[in-house]
């Protein structure tokens, strides 16, 4: 709510659009946290981390869950194990969250090389390029060895857009094809599944792997899980201290995640109603345009006439509404 008057303006409310990373944690995660049973998870022996990761496997139809910090560690164990050679090779989206916003970790920490090809504007990647992409074995004696392909469901950067079970299911028969592994980045594999209305463990059937954040739209306080079989978990387990990731006492992050799934979930396609909402409103606003048909999620992009950027950001701001000064501008 805001508040005006001809001299002064209060704030009473803060609507904060930059990410669905700023939530807050509800009464219930907190009181789950406060009660939580806990143990050291880095023995495996955490309850409310074996509850979570036993609910997620289950919900993802996968045999085994791992519970990590964060997404972008997620996604770096995950290729990690497909890719355990160094100089090995991932065919991902030159506009995926891997390849542009994790630091490069593959590459710096896992002497992995990425081979980016083009994403459309649904966020999918052409069949043909993919396949083109794959490197030829014959050629070892100067080319990576390819051994992963990504996706990412919904898509970031494309502005939320989801990938279809028939696209996911081609991708994934073409990695069998050339015996390639598939990593989905999941982290709103969530609100894919709601805004497809499909169940989420189909929508990652042919996935060897993947990463869904539990502290976006699902509002969690912390923390990833990655999901796949379980020899595949054992390694993770092992890269994840690795990294340092992990956390003995972690069920009381656990427990909050477990409210999350849980309750939030139902949530979501009210989130995609007020996003379409949104761009419906900001599209009918002299000098913004917006491409309502493809808000299929909770992310909006929107174009400003050129130099109204920032001062539409701190003209919003003062307003008490925050959004992310890019170009297009996002809110989520």
């Amino acid at each position: 709510m805001v508040a005006e008057s001809r001299h002064s303006r209060m704030v009473t409310r803060t609507v904060d659009l930059r990410s669905d990373s700023v939530t807050k944690p509800t009464e219930a995660m907190r009181a789950a946290m406060a009660n939580a049973e806990v143990d050291d998870d880095v023995f495996g022996h955490d309850p409310s981390a074996l509850r979570l990761e036993t609910e997620m496997a289950k919900i993802m139809g996968k045999e085994a869950a791992l519970f990590v910090p964060s997404g972008t560690m997620s996604n770096l164990i995950s290729v990690l194990v497909h890719c355990s050679i160094r100089g090995s090779e991932v065919i991902l989206g030159n506009k995926s969250h891997i390849h542009i916003y994790e630091n490069g970790g593959i590459s710096t920490i896992g002497g992995v090389h990425p081979r980016s090809v083009k994403n459309n504007e649904d966020g999918t990647m052409d069949i043909d390029l993919i396949e083109a992409a794959i490197r030829d074995p014959r050629g070892e004696i100067v080319y990576p060895t390819t051994r992963l392909i990504c996706l990412e469901n919904s898509h970031t950067s494309c502005g939320g857009r989801c990938l279809s079970v028939e696209y996911t299911d081609r991708v994934g028969a073409l990695a069998k094809k050339h015996g390639l592994k598939l990593h989905i980045d999941g982290a709103r594999i969530f609100n894919a599944s709601v805004a497809l209305g499909v169940p989420v463990s189909r929508l990652v059937q042919d996935a060897d792997s993947v990463s869904v954040c539990l502290s976006k739209g699902l509002g969690a306080p912390v923390g990833s899980v990655i999901v796949g079989s379980k020899s595949f978990v054992a390694k993770a387990r092992i890269l994840r201290k690795t990294l340092g990731g992990g956390m003995r006492q972690v069920g009381v992050l656990c427990a909050a995640a477990l409210v999350a799934v849980q309750e939030n979930v139902s949530k979501l396609e009210d989130d995609h109603k007020k996003a379409k909402m949104l761009a419906e409103g900001l599209n009918r606003i002299k000098g913004l345009r917006v491409n309502v048909a493809a808000v299929e999620t909770n992310i909006v992009y929107f174009d400003v006439v050129k130099g109204a950027a920032e001062k539409l950001c701190k003209n919003l701001e003062q307003h008490g509404i925050l959004i992310m000064q890019e170009s297009p501008i996002r809110c989520v």
